[in-house]
């Protein structure tokens, strides 16, 4: 047995079943003294909340922390100051202050709190009901603006929007190639709209748990993949199901 890159979204992935995040921590506590395994937890939640959700819940320290839908990357979540190259590889094309204001030609959008806006993350709440027809227009308007940008909208309400280059996907595989750990040693965890890009990553295992939303399911249905895995189990006790299937962890 060998070490591997465990990536894990945290709300409703992670989280949500206290007995079986205990269990799934213990093992992956004594995979990690073992075999070198890393952790990283791949986050919409900002660092502020972040912190508040390790106060609620038994979280092991990662290895490295994605936060803010793949925008920021921290070593030391204790610390306030996010990875400098990791900011400067997305920095490339992204004009803040112009998004903002062609975003705020749209009524519809409402600010989310200042706690989730961060330098390269924009965030809005968007009613399910009318983002069918405000997202085109939206995409199609700063497009025109020639700002090349990506929108990232989830749970029916959620709608970031940060550069091109910037989203958890990417930031995986950045963590992925700094240590130097092999695609088939890696395995991402999900269950909503914004962990999409972490299962668009070519040759990582996937786990979708049992809970996960309609929007991250009809995506995989319409792009499936045979090294990715849909759990019956639910939060971290699906987890666990995904770990045992592609036989990271031989749970007891």
């Amino acid at each position: 047995m060998t070490g591997f890159l465990f990536v894990t979204d945290l709300d409703r992935t992670l989280v949500g079943d206290d007995n079986a995040l205990n269990t799934l921590n213990q093992q992956l506590t004594d995979h990690r003294q073992k075999y070198g395994t890393k952790i990283v937890y791949a986050t919409g939640r900002s660092l502020l909340l972040f912190r508040q959700l390790t106060s609620q819940h038994s979280l092991l320290p990662p290895d490295a922390l994605i936060t803010s839908v793949g925008s920021e990357i921290y070593f030391n979540p204790n610390e306030d100051i996010f990875d400098s190259e990791w900011a400067e590889i997305i920095a490339h094309g992204w004009n803040r202050s112009q998004v903002i204001s062609i975003a705020g030609n749209f009524s519809y959008l409402t600010h989310q709190p200042r706690s989730e806006q961060g330098l390269f993350k924009i965030s809005y709440h968007l009613s399910d009901s009318v983002a069918s027809v405000v997202l085109p227009q939206l995409k199609l308007a700063l497009h025109e603006s020639g700002l090349d940008v990506k929108l990232i909208y989830s749970g029916g309400k959620d709608l970031d929007i940060l550069p091109q280059k910037a989203d958890k996907g990417l930031a995986v595989e950045f963590l992925r190639q700094k240590w130097r750990i092999d695609e088939i040693n890696t395995v991402v965890c999900g269950d909503s709209g914004n962990d999409i890009s972490l299962f668009m990553v070519e040759n990582l295992r996937g786990i979708i748990v049992g809970n996960a939303m309609s929007e991250l399911r009809e995506w995989h249905e319409a792009n499936p993949s045979d090294i990715r895995y849909i759990s019956t189990g639910k939060y971290a006790a699906g987890i666990i199901e995904g770990l045992q299937y592609f036989r990271f962890i031989l749970f007891s």
